[in-house]
């Protein structure tokens, strides 16, 4: 065994799967730290079992028999650990487990797939990955760790056995067990997936049980602010500060396109003057990493410069005084109140009313909209490309003296002539 690996064989009762009077006996393998567990198919009353030693006791026909069973078990795993370690491989809790159940390279199991894809995203954060995507792969994992336990009865399912009905019936499981919107579902589905993708790429697969599977989206109505409620919100006089802090932040988010996370960590070293002598805000969005750069239009930078000498501020090392986002939305929706604004507000209506109200409505073309976002595909921009109707009345209004005046010029050009 080498010095650095530490390996140890642990029987045990699960005693919350226990029928008919009776609990499994489970074997759990433990390599630096890292657990694996099988269960052993084998069955005992809980007062049988003598859980500082892992084996039955007294010496019934029935101990002596189950005894050696586990003393094989036992044995059988060392030789695997040996062989494993013989060939130089990579040894973990779960390559023992695989070996010994004669689960080769080529039959790897759905959940083991899954926590190769995490952990080799984990690796790459900061790199080519950002946090906020192995959150949403891990939170995919953990899904469909309750739903192998609860549907399938299972902790894994073998790549091999994944069908179509499987990603169906996950389907399933997260509209009506886990009461998960359609469209949150389908971004799961897509993770799950990707993953199948890499299982394949890797020759784990010969092809994607779940590429049959179309992932849809309903459309969503997004709430967006109009400019007289901007206006409302801005001309709002609060005695209380932590409503004014509030909504400054979110009129900041208005103004300049960010989302909360984004705004929570600008620092004064964001902003950085260009050649023209304009203030920029130069930063990554946490959610993509991509670049959105937003020149300060004159709102926003009236923000900015009351909150210059702010003691929270000036402590914190923030732009702004920016709280929980928890915190944020709970006041916001005391805001709303307050202002008599129905709609429900949130920080991310902030970003809604930017690309909307601020810049498409406003005639900011959607390719500098998109810039403006940090988006990386003009697609996810699209969504928020809902003229105003007052944009559309405005520009009809203009078509029409267009026209007017184009049928005026016809008629002096007919006199002159006559």
């Amino acid at each position: 065994m080498k010095t650095n690996q530490t390996f140890t064989i642990l029987f045990w009762l699960f005693k919350a799967k226990m029928r008919n009077e009776k609990a499994p006996i489970y074997c759990r393998i433990t390599v630096n730290g890292k657990r694996a567990q099988f269960s052993l198919k084998r069955s005992i009353k809980p007062e049988k079992w003598n859980s500082s030693s892992g084996k039955l006791k007294g010496n019934s026909e029935e101990a002596r028999i189950l005894n050696s069973y586990l003393n094989k078990v036992r044995s059988e795993l060392h030789k695997h650990f040996n062989l494993l370690e013989a060939k130089d491989e990579f040894i973990s809790a779960d390559t023992i487990k695989n070996s010994y159940l004669g689960i080769n390279e080529e039959e790897r199991s759905l959940i083991e797939t899954f926590e190769y894809h995490n952990n080799q995203m984990k690796e790459l954060i900061g790199i080519d990955v950002v946090k906020a995507t192995h959150t949403k792969f891990e939170t995919v994992l953990k899904k469909l760790k309750i739903f192998m336990k609860n549907h399938h009865k299972r902790s894994d399912l073998a790549l091999k056995e994944l069908n179509h009905k499987f990603v169906v019936d996950f389907e399933y499981f997260l509209k009506v067990d886990q009461k998960i919107g359609h469209n949150t579902t389908m971004k799961y589905i897509r993770n799950l997936k990707k993953v199948m993708n890499m299982a394949v790429t890797n020759d784990w697969l010969a092809k994607n049980p779940f590429a049959s599977f179309k992932c849809s989206n309903k459309k969503v109505h997004r709430e967006i602010l109009t400019e007289d409620e901007l206006q409302l919100l801005t001309e709002k006089e609060f005695t209380i500060q932590r409503l004014e802090e509030v909504r400054d932040v979110f009129l900041f988010c208005c103004y300049t396109g960010y989302a909360f996370v984004d705004v929570e960590k600008l620092t004064p070293s964001n902003l950085v003057r260009n050649i023209n002598g304009e203030l920029w805000i130069y930063t990554n969005r946490q959610k993509t990493g991509a670049t959105s750069n937003v020149p300060l239009l004159a709102l926003a930078l009236k923000i900015v410069q009351k909150y210059k000498e702010n003691p929270y501020c000036e402590a914190k090392g923030r732009l702004l005084p920016v709280k929980s986002n928890q915190k944020m939305n709970a006041y916001l929706k005391e805001i709303a109140d307050i202002c008599g604004i129905k709609k429900k507000l949130t920080m991310h209506i902030a970003r809604h009313t930017f690309a909307t109200t601020i810049t498409l409505s406003n005639g900011v073309p959607i390719e500098t909209v998109s810039k403006l976002l940090g988006h990386t595909k003009l697609a996810t921009t699209q969504i928020y490309a809902k003229v105003m109707e007052h944009k559309v009345s405005a520009d009809m209004s203009s078509l029409n003296e267009k026209l007017n005046y184009q049928r005026e010029g016809e008629k002096d050009d007919q006199t002159k002539t006559v």
